[in-house]
């Protein structure tokens, strides 16, 4: 306890004490992963909800959390809920591990919850990302949990979450096959360059988060689960394993994922990733991979395949992994 001496001041040993308090490997007077054993439960049975009914939105009871609204809290509430003491953490910004926002939630992750944190997409076993999915197959042993701004596809047609919530309940969704059909006039082919709207186990459509379009055909048939978490709307839906997801498109305009220059990424050459236009110092433009982790090991081996952890070889993961050939 911190004594006053005679003369008023603070003990000088007193202090050092109270100082070192604070330099603990975790937060002392917290809970567990930041959150009471309340709000995880909680969350776990939104999550659970979410997971027997794929693809529908499951309201939960959102939290403050030591960052913004906006910033994540809906992912972060998913992830400190379901990280245990054996987990392995990796978080992902736009591709990045490193970017501000990555480097502290994974800090949060570690100083709570006192979790192991990687940057190794392959040696992850909770991954919590914003608008990416990682170019390395995913496997069922863990799980993705994307960041969400906006819940709801139908958004896009209708600002009314009341009208939409009862499109949900009928399975109408009219609006939304005008609103592509509009879209295809002004361009000639569906120009959503992210939030496709897909359609979940032939029941839901969804909004899959900022995610491009390159990313839409890794969540169908998938190994793995997908959990979306959206803080300041205080939703949560999932893609279980194993279950169609399928982007909407019309029989004579298909969905197609962008394309890319055939020469590839400009530092390890991969032609089979997402790439981002970059400006150089020198004011050079080129397309490098947005997947950093993924594009460092490209670098010492040009020839790495997306499923190399994997027993089995050949897993359609995205565009160009089950032929051989590039983006289209």
């Amino acid at each position: 306890m911190t004594e006053v001496g005679p003369d008023g001041r603070l003990d000088a040993a007193s202090v050092d004490d109270a100082l070192a308090a604070f330099e603990s490997e975790g937060l002392d007077g917290y809970n567990e992963a930041y959150l009471d054993e309340h709000t995880k439960r909680e969350v776990r049975r939104a999550i659970l909800k979410a997971i027997a009914i794929p693809g529908h939105q499951v309201p939960f009871a959102s939290r403050e959390m030591p960052l913004a609204r906006g910033w994540g809290t809906g992912g972060i509430q998913a992830s400190l809920s379901l990280l245990g003491p054996d987990d392995v953490f990796k978080v992902i910004d736009q591709g990045s591990d490193e970017s501000v926002n990555a480097a502290n939630i994974r800090r949060l992750a570690r100083t709570t919850a006192r979790v192991e944190t990687t940057t190794d997409t392959t040696a992850a076993t909770v991954i919590q990302t914003r608008h990416r999915i990682p170019e390395e197959v995913v496997t069922d042993e863990q799980v993705l949990v994307l960041q969400v701004p906006v819940t709801d596809a139908l958004r896009r047609v209708d600002g009314s979450d009341d009208r939409n919530r009862r499109r949900h309940a009928h399975g109408d969704y009219s609006k939304m096959w005008v609103a592509l059909y509009e879209n295809v006039v002004e361009w000639g082919e569906i120009d959503i360059a992210a939030r496709y709207p897909v359609m979940v186990n032939g029941r839901y459509l969804m909004d899959p988060s900022p995610v491009p379009r390159w990313d839409v055909p890794k969540l169908d048939d998938a190994d793995t689960l997908f959990l979306f978490a959206a803080g300041r709307e205080a939703r949560i839906y999932a893609v279980p394993p194993h279950t169609a997801v399928e982007p909407l498109a019309f029989e004579d305009r298909p969905f197609r994922v962008e394309r890319f220059p055939a020469d590839g990424c400009a530092e390890c050459g991969s032609a089979d990733t997402y790439l981002t236009e970059i400006e150089t110092d020198a004011g050079e433009r080129r397309f490098v991979c947005n997947d950093e982790s993924f594009c460092e090991k490209r670098s010492r081996d040009p020839d790495l395949p997306k499923d190399h952890h994997l027993d089995r070889s050949g897993v359609a993961w995205g565009p160009g992994t089950t032929d051989g050939g590039g983006p289209t």
